[in-house]
């Protein structure tokens, strides 16, 4: 039975503890959702969690894309046909989606579609912390910003009817705290959706050529003006507080959360304007809000967007009127709003005495906990080889190239293997155009979903321009970073429902690698043997190091009653520590100048008991007792 199913069986009117992306996949099949699209990526990968579970009992039509772009257009094209159609992903996954968005904004929808775009501030897991209400602004779309899991559940119904009445999709963009926040959330009545539309021939036209393109941008333009005197902004946008109060706050999404807090906190009763209809900006109602008060703060995270909105209405209204924000430099300008630091911005604009406390801890002082492959993760034993066979070689000056995944975690010591890391598929195109450079050996490594994702094509190009490099394709079988979905190369008995299976070795072979070698990292002497070779390679070498992700592994054999576990033995061990220095398994430990492996982490892959690890063969498995 799906871990998800109450979401499903849910009845009108009861109350759910939802986290905020299971109560935005309540909302889309309250809505009549007929199809879901999405590439994995955190904080949005459990709406396709929920999703992915329960198309097979709701008949919606749910797909795990290749990348993000595919999932706009797969998702854009049930639109076309009049279906209700929903893809979401992560800030940067946007980027990747962002040359079709822009012209879908221009056709515009038949069916109601809606994209979502899940902001990261504070980078808590990205590489970047972009305000995606941009793209609102560029690509003239409408925006909605929910505050909490009851308004994202509610909001993400709106923005479908909103979408079905006015024909252009529409973006939903919620961050981390409000993806994984959890919260009573009220249910609604599910509504059945269509699952066959149909393409009208002849219909309205969806081909973005420059004829069409001039009076497709003149209707999208017309449109927003419409939305932006519409009753939606009354019912998404609200104020609240003392309306006689000199000082007036205009904010959404989270940062709404954090100035409730904190005026409670302060005993204030301000007027509050709370935005989640941002875009087209409510000018009108900013206009009313402004009027009635002498100065006006705004607090929202991450970029001044609303702020420069906010005082461009001033000056075309006229107000004598002081606007507090970031541009002031109260409102700090980086990173997710929090209550303390809005705690001394509020200080300083109220004049009150604030000092932050400073939270001392009842420890000693810790080591640094980076963090960490998962004990028995397969990529240990590739990073391993890959520095071992570096070593031996004597290459002193080799670069790094790395990629988006649970490898990008050999960046930190003892493995150190990230000298760049930019974006997803990025490291095979980095490492191509270092070998024209330098005269540098490079060594890229890329994950099997990030291969289909966005490295093909710069495999392709590394090829075509024969680059002197070697590729590293970490294949453990599923996208595991983001909660192990699948992707194009998983297994059929991986998957909920059975799928083509796509063979990175073939991908491979027909591109035209002339070195290419299939390798189980467990087995570090035939890894390392297939990494040195490859290096020494003229042209492009692919090493393609194939073992399923370790808490897939030992989910199975924990199922099938199966426990094999590693100790150290003390009369054989030297202490010569190379396994806890250099092979760095969690479960390894050395405490009063002894290793020792903890049972309770140990995974029973057997790997530090080979020879490469440890030469003296002091680590043996423990003897199961008959």
């Amino acid at each position: 039975m799906s871990t998800y199913r109450r979401l499903l069986e849910g009845a009108e009117g009861q109350f759910l503890f939802l986290l905020g992306n299971e109560a935005i996949a309540r909302g889309a099949i309250e809505a009549g959702l007929s199809t879901a699209t999405t590439y994995p990526g955190t904080p949005s990968s459990e709406v396709g969690d929920v999703l992915y579970e329960l198309a097979g009992e709701t008949g919606i039509h749910f797909e795990f894309s290749v990348n993000e772009k595919v999932a706009l257009e797969s998702a854009f094209a049930s639109s076309i046909a009049g279906l209700s159609s929903f893809v979401f992903m992560k800030h940067v996954g946007l980027n990747v989606a962002s040359d079709s968005l822009m012209s879908i904004a221009y056709t515009g929808v038949k069916g109601p579609m809606v994209i979502m775009t899940a902001d990261d501030p504070s980078m808590f897991s990205s590489q970047n912390e972009q305000d995606n209400r941009h793209y609102a602004d560029i690509a003239h779309l409408p925006l909605i910003e929910p505050s909490n899991p009851q308004e994202a559940k509610d909001f993400l119904i709106a923005a479908f009817e909103i979408s079905r009445k006015e024909g252009l999709p529409v973006l939903f963009r919620t961050t981390t705290r409000i993806s994984h926040t959890r919260g009573n959330v009220k249910l609604g009545p599910i509504i059945p959706g269509e699952r066959k539309g149909t393409v009208e021939k002849p219909g309205r036209s969806f081909v973005t050529l420059p004829s069409n393109g001039y009076h497709f941008k003149e209707v999208l333009i017309r449109k927003m003006d419409e939305i932006r005197d519409n009753s939606y902004m009354m019912i998404l946008n609200r104020m609240e507080g003392d309306r006689k109060s000199p000082h007036g706050i205009i904010t959404s999404g989270e940062a709404y959360n954090v100035v409730r807090d904190v005026l409670n906190k302060l005993n204030l009763n301000i007027e509050i304007l709370k935005l989640g209809f941002t875009n087209p900006f409510p000018e009108n109602m900013v206009s009313d809000f402004i009027s009635r008060h002498s100065n006006i703060i705004v607090v929202e995270e991450v970029d001044p967007i609303m702020e420069i909105k906010t005082r461009s209405v001033a000056q075309v209204n006229g107000f004598d009127v002081e606007i507090i924000g970031k541009m002031s430099g109260i409102i700090p300008y980086s990173h997710e709003c929090s209550p303390d630091s809005l705690m001394e911005a509020f200080s300083k604009i109220f004049g009150l005495d604030y000092t932050k406390k400073e939270v001392r801890m009842a420890r000693p002082d810790l080591p640094p906990r980076p963090p960490v492959l998962c004990p028995g993760c397969p990529h240990r034993g590739t990073y391993y080889s890959v520095k071992r066979a570096v070593k031996m070689l004597k290459i002193n000056d080799v670069i790094y190239s790395s990629d988006i995944g649970c490898y990008s975690l050999g960046n930190y010591e003892p493995f150190s293997e990230a000298d760049v890391l930019l974006s997803m598929g990025s490291s095979i195109g980095v490492a191509s155009g270092f070998t024209k450079a330098t005269g540098q050996r490079v060594i890229a490594f890329i994950g099997d979903s990030t291969f289909f994702h966005a490295g093909i094509p710069a495999l392709i190009n590394a090829v075509h321009n024969n680059s002197r490099m070697l590729l590293v394709i970490m294949d453990n079988d599923v996208t595991a970073m983001t909660g192990r979905q699948p992707n194009p190369g998983t297994p059929d008995q991986l998957k909920l429902a059975p799928s083509g299976r796509v063979s990175i070795e073939k991908i491979v072979e027909a591109i035209g690698v002339p070195y290419l070698k299939i390798v189980d990292p467990y087995d570090l002497k035939e890894t390392l043997g297939a990494v040195m070779e490859g290096l020494k390679g003229d042209g492009v070498s692919v090493v393609i190091a194939r073992r399923e992700c370790a808490i897939i592994r030992d989910s199975r054999k924990h199922r099938e009653g199966e426990s094999v576990k590693y100790r150290v033995s003390i009369e054989k061990c030297s202490a010569c520590l190379n396994c806890v220095e250099h092979f760095a398994c969690p479960a390894l430990s050395i405490s009063g100048g002894k290793i020792s492996i903890d049972p309770v982490l140990c995974d029973g892959c057997g790997v530090c008991s080979e020879p490469y690890v440890c030469p003296f063969q002091a680590i043996e498995v423990i003897p199961v007792a008959i």
